[in-house]
């Protein structure tokens, strides 16, 4: 017994390691996953904003072409209302040029936010598969982390059972119950002993009464026809 406790208090000890060394583990993702929430947090709050200046570029460049394609109008115009005479040729002409350079201007500017619009959308496609990317892990950790935790709990309750099973002997659980038994058989015993005397008791009781039965009805009988004789009763 002596050699099993040993060995039973050596694989306590490795399995208590083990238990220890999945806890880290568990500390170790548990504390990953909050830096990967903090990072996807980050990333979404980033993402979101250059999504955002990728809008304004695009809606700035829709603006100066508009306003572009206003000052050709406007050109045209000038133009050909100094064609009709309704107004100096030479304005028309000296305004005319002033709004085709605005037009160019604005084209120039169009063309400035197009390139910042495609720019900010490259990136916000970038950012939107790390984005991918940080969900995916954080989904696989989690995953890992409720194995790591049934690990834990499988092997402690492993543990426990392990441990009640090996000191069943050793606590005298089955030598009490061995003695246990062994007083209830006596117990049985004695209480069958004792029914037996009772038994034999009362049998020689009833021999007894049996014995002495035939006179006692015999003397019932002269008694009852006595008694009928003094009231006149006669058959």
């Amino acid at each position: 017994m002596n050699i099993l406790n040993r060995l039973f208090k050596i694989g306590q000890s490795e399995a208590h390691s083990a238990v220890n060394q999945l806890e880290d583990p568990i500390k170790m993702t548990e504390q990953g996953l909050r830096d990967l929430r903090q990072d996807l947090d980050k990333s979404l709050h980033g993402l979101a904003e250059v999504k955002a200046m990728a809008i304004r570029a695009r809606n700035e460049g829709e603006s100066f072409r508009t306003k572009a394609s206003d000052y050709e109008s406007k050109a045209v115009l000038l133009l050909q209302r100094a064609h009709k005479g309704d107004m100096d040729a030479a304005e028309a002409d000296r305004l005319a040029g002033e709004a085709l350079l605005k037009k160019a201007e604005n084209e120039a500017q169009a063309a400035r936010a197009a390139t910042e619009q495609e720019k900010f959308e490259h990136s916000a496609a970038q950012m939107d598969q790390n984005v991918s990317t940080l969900k995916s892990t954080i989904s696989q950790w989690e995953n890992e982390l409720k194995t790591l935790k049934a690990r834990v709990t499988v092997s402690t309750a492993t543990i426990t059972i392990n441990k009640q099973l090996a000191q069943l002997d050793s606590s005298g659980t089955v030598s009490l119950l061995e003695r246990m038994k062994e007083k209830i058989a006596v117990q049985e015993a004695l209480a069958e002993s004792y029914g037996e005397i009772a038994n034999t008791s009362k049998s020689i009781d009833a021999e007894i009464d049996k014995a002495l039965g035939g006179s006692g009805a015999g003397k019932a009988s002269e008694d009852l026809k006595a008694l009928k004789a003094k009231l006149g009763y006669t058959e």
